[in-house]
């Protein structure tokens, strides 16, 4: 048995916020019928890069669902989905606020057929405020949400997020709200909507960007690889890449130094607490780095590792799919296409002990699963069947 097992779940999203979310949803076990546009499906089938003529995109945020294809302006289709409203624990769409409302299916509309439903909207700025209908994409929210201005190198031009973490993390709030949305319901027997804004999120994500600004009055800028509250605890030069080293308290940078062998500069008075380290982390690096050069990073790791020093290199996509931690953690899984065979993707970080994740169903075709949804969902007979399809 999987953890939302018996959870119906009707997604009409696109592209990557609230596919994301549904992913996640599925992933747990929930029954995730995807709701696309005939003939097109999610914008996201058309996204790079290809295989045999099938998005690796696509399905990389799809697995494990079952898909629809419904136009939502025809009224027959209309009409399937309110069935299938009635019939579902949740609803989960990303569209501009308003959009559903103009179809009818605004939260309002949908408590009317369904007064236990958990409807969970995700969109650029939410469902209040004075850019609620602004229109968004992650770039703009990364933008807006501050994180660029304290990401890149120091000096440097605006840098984005190397992911989209502005619908990524969209889409991870989204979950936590219907989780416990459902939890509530559990006990009261009551829907709610679930409101997500993009930029919400950004701002939640800001650590302590937002203190130091209200204390100190300066605003926070980009650091590269540094950390804005402890010394060391950054990148570092080595013979032939980088390494991190991340002594993160008094402890751990006197080991550092023992393994190191600058000893001396444990009792020096510009470095003995993260405080002093921080005033004068320039001479700091400097020390450090005329040393980290002389080794690669290997061997480094190699000698912070036997000393209980935090450290390590920056790796590549490809040695992150092929780290044994990564794989031991099956974090990298095969899910198998039915035209394309296996294709690695990542797996859920979410391990629980009685109710385990497991990726077992690549992303379905577009309709593909719009007789068993009727069948088994909706429950309708031959003839109704006939009639529809």
């Amino acid at each position: 048995m999987k953890a939302l097992e018996g959870i119906k779940v009707l997604d009409l999203t696109r592209v990557l916020v609230g596919p994301y979310c549904t992913m996640i949803l599925a992933d747990l076990g929930a029954e995730v019928i995807k709701v696309e546009r005939p003939e097109v499906g999610d914008d996201s089938r058309s996204f790079s890069p290809f295989i045999e003529n099938e998005s690796a995109y696509f399905i990389s945020l799809n697995r494990g669902k079952k898909s629809i294809d419904l136009d939502l302006k025809e009224p027959k289709d209309k009409l399937i989905l309110e069935k299938l409203i009635e019939k579902v624990d949740v609803i989960v769409e990303n569209f501009r606020p308003g959009t559903m409302e103009k179809l009818g299916f605004g939260y309002e509309d949908i408590k009317k057929i369904n007064p236990s439903i958990i409807y969970a909207s995700m969109s650029g700025f939410g469902h209040t405020g004075p850019l609620s209908k602004y229109p968004a994409y992650d770039m703009i929210v990364q933008a807006m949400g501050g994180i660029m201005s304290i990401t890149g190198e120091e000096n440097s031009k605006p840098v984005r997020v190397g992911s989209s973490i502005g619908d990524i993390t969209a889409g991870l709030f989204g979950t936590i709200g219907i989780l416990a949305a459902l939890n509530n319901r559990s006990k009261t027997n009551e829907g709610q909507k679930v409101d997500i804004s993009m930029l919400d999120c950004q701002v939640a994500i800001l650590e302590n960007a937002i203190q130091r600004y209200e204390i100190t009055g300066k605003i926070p800028k980009p650091l590269g690889t540094k950390h804005p509250s402890i010394a060391p605890f950054q990148a570092f030069k080595s013979k032939d890449s980088y390494i991190i080293i991340a002594a993160g308290n008094d402890n751990l940078f006197k080991k550092m130094c023992k393994a190191m062998y600058i000893e001396k500069i444990i009792e020096d008075e510009r470095f003995k607490t993260n405080k002093d380290r921080l005033k004068n982390q320039d001479e700091l690096i400097n020390i450090i780095e005329k040393l980290t050069i002389k080794k690669t990073t290997k061997e480094w790791i190699e000698i912070f590792s036997v000393k209980g020093v935090p450290a390590g290199p920056i790796d590549t996509i490809d040695k992150v799919i092929n780290n044994p931690q990564v794989n031991e953690r099956d974090m990298i899984v095969n899910i198998n296409h039915p035209r394309i065979g296996d294709m690695k993707v990542a797996g859920s970080p979410i391990k629980l002990s009685k109710t385990p994740v497991e990726i077992e169903k690549s992303a379905p075709d577009l309709g593909e699963h719009k007789k068993w949804v009727f069948k088994h969902i909706l429950k309708l007979n031959d003839n109704e069947l006939k009639e529809l399809l």
